[in-house]
């Protein structure tokens, strides 16, 4: 199922199985709150109404397109779905029917959720045979040097939180090194840079795709070295 996600979506296997781990325990807890509760709580709540409002719509229009019964719609406290937790608003743009079975079931059928996951990532602008991104190392007077790049100004709070992206070949100029102290690859990739403290990594255009699902370093981050490790 993961070879024919990756020749149709062009995401390999082991970032859909890091999302698929991090959001449901690789689909063994999907959530077991009532979604329409949980989305008419949250948008009767003012601080982000307008936004659950929608989900609360397009969580009916589900029901209404005859996707699911809404008894059997459950998920997080918040409204996220089934093994991908996706949004009723993610579902209705990137649920796919994998399984061809006439469903798109994100919920009980695995080679659908995973699938789902694939076509979020690659509607996101995930390019297929580039990878995420790689951890690397730099000096102290390395890291003061690199001051000088600006952050960047576009996207969710987490892509303002790193750099502007620069050609690999650029960053290895500078002195920036694969995390085992060898020289970075040849090649003028584009990559930011994300400073976590303690580590430093230079992320390439798919990890905004990694982003897109969830704007937290922590959790692209997560899924990144997941999927290395599952690869």
């Amino acid at each position: 199922v993961l070879t024919r996600i990756q020749r149709e979506f062009g995401v390999p296997p082991g970032i859909v199985l890091g999302i698929w781990g991090l959001e449901s325990h690789f689909g063994g807890f999907t959530g077991a709150t009532p979604v329409f509760q949980a989305l008419a709580t949250l948008a009767w709540q003012p601080r982000r109404s307008a936004f659950f409002r929608g989900e609360l719509y397009n969580a009916l229009t589900m029901v209404s397109g005859g996707f699911i019964d809404a008894k059997t719609m459950t998920g997080s406290w918040a409204g996220a779905m089934g093994q991908p937790q996706f949004m009723p608003s993610s579902y209705l743009a990137h649920a796919v029917d994998f399984d061809h079975d006439g469903q798109r079931d994100i919920w009980r059928s695995t080679p659908d959720a995973l699938a789902s996951i694939a076509n979020y990532l690659r509607d996101s602008g995930w390019t297929a045979g580039q990878t995420w991104g790689r951890e690397v190392s730099a000096t102290p007077e390395v890291r003061q040097r690199l001051k000088d790049i600006p952050l960047r100004t576009d996207g969710c709070s987490a892509k303002r939180m790193m750099t502007e992206r620069r050609p690999l070949a650029e960053w290895a100029k500078r002195g920036v090194t694969l995390a085992s102290g060898k020289a970075l690859p040849s090649t003028d990739i584009p990559a930011g840079l994300v400073d976590m403290g303690d580590r430093l990594f230079l992320a390439y255009p798919n990890y905004d795709a990694l982003l897109d699902y969830n704007c937290a370093h922590l959790y692209a981050l997560s899924v990144a070295l997941l999927g290395d490790r599952l690869r």
